[in-house]
């Protein structure tokens, strides 16, 4: 149960709510370059993976733009900073992070694209892009520029770079020492001006790694955070590297993430997923499942008032089966009743063969057989009424658990939103400061194995037609046969060997039949299910499952009078007397 919150209590949980949206309202944006191919020089090996994680770094902080770059040429660098400067203009905190070879001229610093030649030093100006060109794309930027240079690396053009004539122009070691113009604006170097820093041995470079660690800290200063890697590298290297940073800020904490914009985590999120999964499938196996795993809870209590719905459709069901059952005993009954008339007639007919008949005992006779077929007929039809009515009643039944299933699903669905709106009001209560103590969190639930898998599966391919056979989680060659009845029909390719999860999405994305219905012999489909093929009266079932019309008995032939008159005895038979012989309902009569 939710607790519920003071009115004081929500209205500091909506000041902080509404103080942590504007903070999240801010726009960031960042430019992530990396050259590590370059085409005159050897490769490098780390900047293009430093590139790519960090970039996964500014995305994780929920940067608006994080535009990551590799490898360009000269031009593209160009074109890559002259188009970050319009999506900067109207931003509140603008960041560039650069892995790569740079060069210092003059008190100048350059960024090396990965296609410099730089054969002289007269063509660093054209092959290469000055860090002044990057400062000036973020003047715009209203509260942070910030631009980070993991490009310190020993440079290999240095040894084959020819001099100008008069040797006038001085290039460094590293890069050179850099004071910011504009408020507001922090460079960091991966090394102090003058000095050289390393690639690394492992997957990034030193700078990069401590730099992943802490600059996107939630609440943490930018200060404090270049201050922690600056630490962390000169640890690392032994005291061979030194991170540096120029520039300055305000007296206020200036932080990439602000602290508000971590959520408390919901507790009942997993507890959610697991009551939706099992509300897809509406069976009684998924909700004793999820109980078995979640006993206790506000999804504890839905998922038994789903089960104790299903259980009132499926004692309906069993209704209707003993229904069916009912007249179908009946039936049998009756056909067996009339079978007994049918013998008791013959016998009396056949003792009445003995004796001489009439025209009049003749007449008699045969309004007597009439009569029994009438009778035996009216008496059949009666039982095929009840069959049929029977059978109403289970289809009735059968609709009735249908109809509770996708009550159930809807029920679910309507239980999840509100389950969602009770949690997004706990989202709000937790941001309060003043908010008392949280429930703990309940355990978290094992992963499902590949025996719950299988087990979803054969449940979702029995709903849309393709029968596997037992739903048992033991994936066998007949739930194997079911899976690719539904690949042909549905034109989906799933691996049939093993139940998977895409497998499981996929046939639980289908809401009705895939699989034809194939009925039995002497059955037909009517509204998606086999029924038995009934014939109307005067005709029969052949085996071919088609009705035809009831052959008429053969004719009576008249049998040859002396003129004396004798009985002619029945063929086959052994006594009686002689006259006509004729055949009634697959038997032979002799007068």
């Amino acid at each position: 149960m939710s607790k519920r919150l003071s009115l004081t209590a929500v209205l500091a949980a909506a000041l902080t709510f509404c103080a942590a949206q504007g903070a999240l309202a801010e726009k960031r944006v960042a430019l992530v370059l990396g050259m590590s191919k370059y085409q005159n020089v050897p490769a490098l090996t780390n900047p293009a993976r430093d590139a790519a994680a960090m970039g996964e770094v500014f995305k994780k902080a929920g940067f608006d733009v994080v535009d990551m770059k590799l490898d360009l040429t000269v031009s593209g660098l160009r074109r890559e900073v002259r188009d970050f400067a319009g999506m900067a203009a109207d931003a509140d905190i603008a960041v560039v992070y650069y892995a790569g070879h740079g060069i210092e001229v003059d008190g100048t610093n350059y960024l090396i694209p990965a296609d410099a030649r730089l054969v002289s030093d007269f063509d660093i100006p054209d092959e290469t892009v000055s860090l002044d060109r990057v400062l000036q794309a973020l003047e715009p930027v209203k509260r942070l520029r910030l631009v980070i240079l993991d490009a310190c690396r020993d440079n290999p053009f240095n040894k084959t770079m020819k001099r100008s004539i008069g040797g006038t122009r001085s290039i460094g070691r590293g890069l050179a020492q850099v004071e910011p113009t504009t408020a507001n604006t922090l460079i960091a170097f991966a090394a102090k001006a003058g000095a050289v820093a390393g690639d690394g041995d492992g997957n990034n470079s030193p700078f990069a790694t401590a730099l992943m660690k802490y600059l996107t800290a939630p609440g943490l200063d930018l200060r404090l955070a270049f201050g922690k890697v600056r630490d962390d590298v000169v640890k690392s290297t032994g005291n061979r590297q030194e991170p540096f940073m120029y520039g300055s800020l305000g007296g206020d904490t200036v932080a990439l993430v602000p602290q508000s914009v971590i959520p408390p985590a919901d507790p009942n999120a997993e507890a959610r997923k697991d009551y939706e999964f099992a509300a897809q499938l509406g069976t009684k196996e998924a909700w004793a499942s999820f109980l078995a795993a979640r006993p206790t809870g506000l999804y504890a209590d839905l998922a038994r008032q789903q089960a104790a719905k299903l259980n009132s459709a499926e004692s309906a069901s069993a209704k209707a089966d003993d229904s069916i059952k009912k007249a179908e005993e009946q039936a049998r009954q009756k056909a067996d009743d009339f079978r007994k008339q049918l013998q008791e007639q013959a016998k009396k007919q056949a003792e009445d063969d003995k004796r001489a008949y009439d025209e009049k005992s003749k007449k008699d006779l045969e309004i007597a057989r009439q009569q029994i077929a009438d009778r035996a007929q009216a008496e059949l039809d009666e039982a095929r009424r009840q069959v049929e009515a029977a059978k109403k009643q289970a289809a009735d039944a059968q609709k009735q658990i249908d109809d509770a299933k996708r009550q159930a699903v809807e029920d679910a669905a309507k239980q999840v939103a509100a389950a969602k709106a009770e949690a997004d009001k706990a989202k709000v209560a937790s941001l309060s400061p003043t908010a008392g103590p949280q429930p703990p969190a309940p355990p978290p639930v094992p992963a499902m194995d590949a025996t719950d898998i299988a087990r979803l599966l054969q449940a979702h391919l029995k709903r849309v037609g393709c029968d596997p056979g037992n739903t048992d989680g033991n994936w066998n060659a007949s739930s194997s046969k079911a899976l690719d009845n539904f690949n042909k029909n549905a034109s989906t390719t799933f691996d049939v060997k093993v139940a998977s999860l895409n497998s499981l999405d996929g046939v639980r994305a289908k809401t009705g039949r895939v699989c034809p219905l194939v009925c039995g012999k002497g059955q037909k489909v009517e509204d998606d299910r086999c029924v038995a093929i009934t014939c109307d009266s005067g005709f029969i079932l052949n085996s071919d499952g088609v009705c035809k019309k009831r052959p008429d008995p053969p004719e009576r032939k008249a049998v040859a009078r002396s003129e004396a008159p004798a009985r002619v005895a029945p063929s086959g038979g052994g006594g009686g007397g002689g006259g006509k012989c004729f055949s009634f309902n697959g038997k032979r009569y002799c007068e």
